[in-house]
């Protein structure tokens, strides 16, 4: 397991990124449940994110590709709008305790 930070620091509607063993996460906090994503976007394989911990779109309602505008569901990872539309961004075992939240590797 990888510790990923508290879970005060993940707040209700946001995002985060983290870095484990050279590999780029990401969370999103969503009905008080948190959602961990690799931080690679389906079509082109690059990260998703402009900004430092910046995943969602406006409304904070999908996960957004900041290079090309593919809209993902929070819940799923599923491309449900752009260019990989149909494919999905790959999902990581996580963990909330009353420690934090981890990454189960």
């Amino acid at each position: 397991m990888h510790f990923l930070c508290l879970s005060d620091q993940l707040d209700e509607g946001r995002s985060r990124g983290f870095s484990v063993d050279d590999t780029a996460v990401f969370a999103v906090r969503r009905a008080g449940r948190v959602y961990l994503y690799r931080n690679r976007c389906p079509h082109r394989g690059i990260p998703l994110n402009w900004e430092p911990d910046q995943f969602l779109d406006s409304s904070a309602s999908l996960i957004a590709c900041g290079r090309h505008g593919a809209l993902f569901l929070i819940e799923s990872g599923e491309c449900v709008a752009g260019p990989c539309a149909g494919e999905q961004l790959t999902a990581l075992d996580c963990l909330e305790d009353s420690q934090g939240i981890w990454l189960m590797a």
